[in-house]
């Protein structure tokens, strides 16, 4: 039974990603780490931080006079459940042009890559329905 896990956007999904690589991580550092890879501000990087604890999937605990977060969500379920309607709200459900994108970024490793190639050719052999 797989709890109905929160709607996050594009942006909030930038901090997740950060939580779920380092978490238990404070504010700040939270904050340092996204101020050098996004063009956002520590004011509104604190606000998404905030709406993730509303929504559900960030919780936090004092300790000492800092905020430490750690995710109510784990990534692997996330991006199950979210690969589909993200595909669908960023590209239009056109995975080729995901992909395209990606490779062209050069954010693919070569295991990844692999991995694709599994999943499609895995996909393929699923269905050759010639009716469509």
């Amino acid at each position: 039974m797989s709890k109905h896990l929160p709607q996050i956007s594009e942006a909030e999904f930038e901090v997740m990603k950060i939580v779920w690589k380092h978490a238990p991580i404070s504010t700040n550092d939270i904050t340092e780490k996204l101020l050098k890879t996004t063009s956002w501000s520590p004011k509104t990087i604190q606000t998404l931080i905030k709406r993730l604890v509303n929504k559900g999937a960030l919780t936090y605990e004092k300790q000492s006079r800092v905020f430490v977060y750690t995710p109510l969500v784990r990534e692997d379920e996330y991006i199950g459940q979210e690969s589909n309607s993200f595909l669908a709200r960023f590209y239009n459900g056109n995975i080729a042009s995901m992909v395209s994108s990606y490779i062209e970024n050069d954010r693919l490793s070569e295991e990844e890559i692999e991995a694709l190639r599994s999943l499609l050719s895995k996909s393929s052999q699923k269905g050759d329905n010639p009716h469509g």
